[in-house]
């Protein structure tokens, strides 16, 4: 038995132990202990089958080939415009079709597996945003463990502003498959970051203060820093955590990105299966909803823009010239709780330094008009005066 077939064995044996293991609070720590044997023998078998470095997907733009940005061992996608999405899905679910009904990409389109087989950019504008959509080869099973170059394609998946998993409607099952591999690869779907405050110091021991109370014991969390290597800081943990969130902070290499579900063919969907698949996605995760589209009959396809400008969290803002009227025309492009001083920065770097004040209309604010300060939150259509 080679190396990378005994350590698959020892991941196999442990998550069957994590099978039978009942979840509930006393076993977490248990489960979360068993999960990190798994990620560092997924570690070291990348290691051994030399594919922890890959060479990564060069980016296609229209008419050249050849494009793409390289640095290091891998390549990376150049983001442009306001935010970037990903597709992320399965060979043959429609990807490629999906995403020339929203952009201006040339995706080819083929009744066979593996169509695309570089990472295509096309950008979408909606609401006088650019988002910049990236159609990437299908993923396969194990494609976090190097299989069909997984980690290079996955790659580009680490840098997005938004994961879009497209599944066509006979392919639904294959959702968990998706997350899980994306799992295993370092994202963590909608989520935030958990609220862990680490600071190492030379001397004097581990300091745990959490507000609320964690479900974690002190000797569970003191074990796990130990295990990380950390004998000396002090540990402030603001909300109730799980072994897993707080793993997740001490690697350190965690992504945290939104994420949509897109039902591709819809238009060979009935009711009944519409119903069925909705009841899944809630079983999996009442938090996951999908968009139903047909890039074929363009139903639905104005909904999922919305919910991507949605999900990506988008606001526009339109700038005042002091004294004049406002134009409603090529807005500021700006994410949630997004502020003055985002505006003046977008303007330029100096309104930040001779600012004064803000005149603002819109939801924002009480009343038209009304002066604020630097540190205004802004919400979308507002309109700014800027006095410098």
């Amino acid at each position: 038995m080679s190396d990378i077939d005994y350590i698959r064995k020892q991941i196999k044996e442990l998550e069957e132990e994590i099978k039978k293991t009942q979840k509930n609070k006393a076993t977490e720590f248990h489960i979360g202990t068993l999960k990190r044997k798994i990620s560092r023998l997924k570690e070291e078998m990348l290691e051994k089958s030399g594919k922890k470095e890959g060479k990564g997907y060069v980016v296609k733009k229209q008419g050249d080939a050849k494009s793409g940005k390289k640095e290091g061992k891998g390549y990376v996608v150049k983001k442009q415009g306001d935010a970037t999405a990903v597709l992320v899905g399965f060979p043959s679910v429609g990807k490629s079709t999906l995403m020339n009904a929203l952009t201006n990409a040339e995706s080819k389109v083929g009744a066979y597996d593996f169509t695309t087989l570089e990472a295509i950019p096309g950008m979408m504008e909606y609401k006088d945003a650019k988002i910049q959509l990236i159609d990437l080869p299908g993923i396969i099973n194990e494609a976090s463990l190097g299989r069909g170059k997984g980690r290079q394609v996955l790659g580009v998946v680490h840098s997005a502003d938004l994961i879009i998993i497209v599944l066509d409607c006979k392919g639904i099952n294959k959702l968990p498959l998706i997350q899980k591999e994306l799992y295993d690869f370092n994202l963590r779907l909608g989520r935030s970051s958990p609220r862990i405050t680490i600071k190492k110091k030379d001397r004097g021991g581990i300091n745990i203060e959490s507000v609320p109370l964690t479900k974690l014991s002190k000797k569970e969390i003191l074990k796990l820093l130990h295990e990380h290597k950390i004998h000396n800081a002090d540990v402030l943990i603001y909300e109730d955590v799980s072994f897993e969130e707080l793993n997740d902070v001490l690697e350190g290499n965690r992504h945290y990105v939104p994420y949509l579900v897109v039902i591709t063919k819809s238009d060979l969907t009935n009711e009944e299966e519409k119903n069925e698949i909705e009841k899944f996605l809630k079983d999996l995760n009442k938090e996951t909803k999908a968009v139903f589209i047909s890039a074929k009959t363009g139903k639905n396809i104005e909904k999922f823009k919305q919910a991507i400008f949605d999900k990506l969290g988008l606001i526009r803002v339109y700038t005042k010239p002091v004294g004049k009227k406002v134009k409603k025309t090529e807005p500021i492009i700006l994410r949630k709780n997004a502020t003055i001083k985002d505006v003046c920065l977008k303007i330029h770097k100096d309104f930040v330094k001779k600012f004064k004040q803000a005149k603002v209309w819109g939801k924002s604010v009480k009343f038209e008009g009304q002066r604020v300060g630097i540190n205004h939150k802004l919400f979308d259509e507002d309109i700014v005066e800027i006095l410098i």
